[in-house]
């Protein structure tokens, strides 16, 4: 999320109960990064009935629902004192409508709705946010619906990190995001809580030394991480349990970055199970970042 600030945030919205959400991590993402707002709604493309005929009429419906959902839009941001363009955009789905108004504008980042709760007409069906995680070129931030705290109000910014390239780059994105809000960093390492049959396979002490080691590891890993980021107030946590729900009940951070996973096509987002678990579940804003090589 900080690309330069010519780089515009896009929002996409479809009239949903976590569009409010969205456009406010929207602008607060746009207004703290000096970079313009795009607020953008995708309605289906027209497609032929056949012999080259396409149904007008049901096409006219599509556009005026999509002119509808901008105006929801435009109300939620009311005077909005910063640069804020809407857009309508035809495509095959609303994620494909995204990621090539994404790449048209260079984006900065895409920010959505988690989703869990879709309007009752939609445009398109299906997870938008799940499908734009599939492989964008820029982060993708999912806003989930109902925020218990707006953008900004908590003060610290998290990352999920392991030592991979995936965890390297979304530390990397959220490092420059604190540096310009001057906000604490905290980085959060998951270690899963033992496994109540291995005791028996492999005994008791072999057990607790697995997981002594496996937390040693993790904290010398997220030290050294956290020595990387300069010009940061950044601590790290090391949390035992399910690492979703460990992840998704954070209520500290304004949002939380995370890598796609440890694999995938290079400058991709590729979602993993965590990540496509996490952004379903989070009480915060999740902002997934794809490799950067």
């Amino acid at each position: 999320m900080t690309a330069p600030a010519t780089a515009p945030v896009i929002v996409g919205v479809d009239g949903g109960p976590s569009a409010e959400d969205a456009l406010a991590f929207g602008r607060w993402a746009a207004t703290t990064l000096g970079a313009p707002l795009v607020v953008a709604v995708v309605h289906p493309a027209p497609s032929a009935l056949g012999s080259g005929r396409v149904d007008a009429e049901w096409v006219a419906d599509r556009h005026r629902a999509a002119e509808a959902v901008l105006d929801q839009a435009r109300s939620v941001l009311g005077g909005d004192a910063g640069e804020v363009t809407y857009r309508v955009v035809a495509s095959t789905s609303a994620a494909h409508g995204l990621h090539d108004l994404a790449e048209e504008l260079a984006a900065e980042t895409i920010v959505v709705g988690s989703g869990r709760a879709g309007p009752k007409h939609r445009l398109f069906a299906g997870s938008t946010a799940d499908r734009l995680l599939a492989g964008s070129h820029c982060p993708v931030a999912v806003a989930p619906a109902g925020m218990e705290a707006p953008p900004g109000a908590v003060g610290r910014i998290g990352v999920a990190y392991v030592d991979t390239p995936d965890g390297r780059a979304a530390l990397e994105t959220a490092g420059r995001l604190a540096r310009r809000t001057g906000t604490p960093l905290r980085l959060y390492t998951v270690v899963a809580e033992a496994d109540a049959t291995l005791p028996f396979l492999v005994g008791q002490d072999a057990e607790h030394a697995f997981l002594d080691t496996a937390r040693e590891t993790y904290e010398l890993s997220l030290s050294r991480a956290a020595e990387t980021v300069a010009g940061v107030d950044t601590d790290w946590e090391v949390r035992t349990g399910d690492v979703v729900e460990s992840l998704a009940d954070l209520d500290e951070v304004d949002v939380l970055f995370c890598g796609s996973r440890g694999y995938g096509p290079a400058r991709r987002v590729l979602l993993g199970g965590v990540s496509a678990r996490l952004v379903r579940r989070a009480r915060r804003p999740v902002v997934v970042v794809p490799r950067s090589g």
